[in-house]
């Protein structure tokens, strides 16, 4: 009997989200037309609901329970979220463009970075206000703070859509507190639980009436490029998001580590849709001490899970460094599209020979990597942008290509025969047929009489082969090797 997995109590948890089931409804659009809303559909023009309030009252909490996911990180440390988490949520069946925003904070560390941080959070939130369709307002039970107060007249512009409510009432704790909150006038106040799930029904409900859906619309499914933006930090990730979204909604900043959820955002180019990942640096493992950070971390490797390509960000005036080898591996082993991003090349001479030297630097570092695009970048002046869309495209385009069989099996006839397999007397084997199993990532799958003897040298013949000859030259490749004695010609005549 196989052995009990032991939990990893090294590891920060997460509290768990509900699940439960969206069934959609039914919309009076502004033409007079019914829209019946799918939970699995493309939707446009949607109000806008921004979850606001101070640090540590929950907001997060709250933006993953719509979500019905993990999306934002959660951790009882105040003032985690900095840059807004956006997505489309469906509340009661209604689809929202739902935005969980950085916490009010009033009291700071006046000199510090952390104080020029808590500022910049502070004004990407209220900026957030007025784009709202929707204020929802999240307050703590118990003792009313300045924060609170201070916040509530901010809030006072834009009270006709201001929705408050009272979190951590769980079970009815704190109630007689909460009340405290009714003095302010509030046209909406609910008593909630957004670990725990009480009233969120009320909720849902109080939003979905304060909304106007009639100018929502279903989109075409599209499919687009997903680029995620990966690298150690401060080497210009966020920066470069924002110029490509044309928008300021990654918070950008000297100091290290400033962003921590995965920011998303979107744009399109040459009549292309794309989704932009901006995540946060990846130190190596040894330097990742809080809680926070650790999450920030999963949270950039997970989004190799969700990306077709990967902007590697690498500083151009600091250079590689080991931990770069290893977010490439991860890439690399994901089988995404890769590219070199030498970034703040405006601070590098503009000779030819500095550029060489660089690439050289590169491709000696990665050295089974020489497919990879190596391009130089200006993200905070925009130079080289169209360069770097461009080929992302190829790179898109390759790893969505497919190859017949038939056409696959007589290119590798070809190499058979200018490259001949080895053979001696205790190596002897031969190739039968190749098929392509996957497209993003790219996958082909080889049959031979005895893959165990095949030499990695004539694999990797193959893989360059398949490379060069096929239009897969910037890409990674996968080549499995798998037993049969089957001819393709006898296999496609049963």
């Amino acid at each position: 009997m196989p052995k009990k997995k032991k939990p990893d109590f090294n590891k920060p948890k997460e509290a768990l989200v509900q699940e439960t089931t969206d069934t959609g409804v039914d919309i009076l659009q502004k033409n007079g037309n019914m829209l019946h809303i799918y939970s699995d559909r493309t939707y446009f023009n949607l109000p806008l609901v921004v979850i606001a309030g101070r640090p540590n009252v929950g907001k997060s909490t709250l933006f993953n329970r719509f979500m019905k996911k993990r999306v934002a990180i959660v951790d009882p440390t105040p003032g985690v979220t900095r840059d807004p988490v956006e997505s489309t949520a469906f509340i009661e069946g209604h689809p929202v463009h739902l935005m969980d925003t950085g916490g009010f904070k009033l009291d700071r560390d006046i000199g510090t970075m952390e104080a020029v941080m808590d500022e910049l959070v502070v004004q990407k939130s209220l900026e957030m206000l007025k784009r709202a369709d929707l204020i929802l307002f999240l307050m703590e039970a118990g003792t009313i703070t300045g924060e609170d107060e201070e916040f509530i007249q901010l809030l006072r512009p834009y009270w006709n859509k201001v929705i408050a409510a009272v979190n951590k009432t769980e079970g009815g704790k704190k109630i007689d507190e909460a009340y405290n909150f009714m003095k302010y006038g509030f046209q909406d106040l609910l008593f909630i639980s957004a670990d725990h799930g009480d009233n969120i029904s009320e909720l849902s409900n109080a939003i979905v009436n304060h909304l106007d859906f009639s100018a929502v619309t279903e989109g075409q499914p599209e499919n687009p490029i997903r680029i995620a933006i990966l690298g150690k930090p401060n080497t210009g990730k966020s920066t470069l998001s924002n110029c490509l979204t044309h928008t300021q909604d990654s918070i950008v900043s000297d100091y290290a580590g400033t962003t921590r959820d995965v920011v998303e955002g979107s744009f399109r180019y040459n009549d292309q849709s794309f989704i932009v990942l901006d995540t946060a640096g990846i130190r190596r493992k040894a330097k990742v001490k809080e809680n926070v950070e650790y999450y920030s971390v999963n949270r950039a490797i997970k989004a190799l899970d969700d990306c077709d390509i990967v902007f590697l960000m690498i500083d151009a005036q600091e250079g590689l460094a080991e931990q770069d080898k290893k977010i490439c591996q991860l890439a690399f082993e994901h089988g995404r599209g890769i590219i070199f991003v030498l970034n703040k090349w405006d601070t590098q001479d503009k000779d030819r020979k500095t550029f060489k030297k660089a690439e050289e630097n590169i491709k000696i570092m990665f050295g089974q990597m020489n497919w990879a695009p190596i391009l130089p970048l200006s993200a905070k002046n925009g130079d080289g942008i169209k360069q770097l869309m461009d080929t992302a495209i190829e790179l898109y385009t390759q790893l969505n290509r497919k190859i017949d069989t038939a056409s696959l099996n007589t290119a590798l006839k070809d190499w058979l025969f200018k490259f001949p397999p080895p053979a001696t007397k205790t190596m002897h084997f031969h190739i039968r047929y190749m098929v392509q199993t996957s497209m993003n990532p790219v996958s082909f799958l080889i049959f031979a009489t005895r893959p165990d003897c095949v030499p990695a040298t004539y694999v990797t013949y193959l893989k360059n082969r398949i490379r060069d000859d096929l239009g897969f030259n910037k890409i990674p490749v996968q080549l499995e090797l798998k037993a049969s004695r089957q001819k393709w010609e006898n296999r496609e005549k049963e």
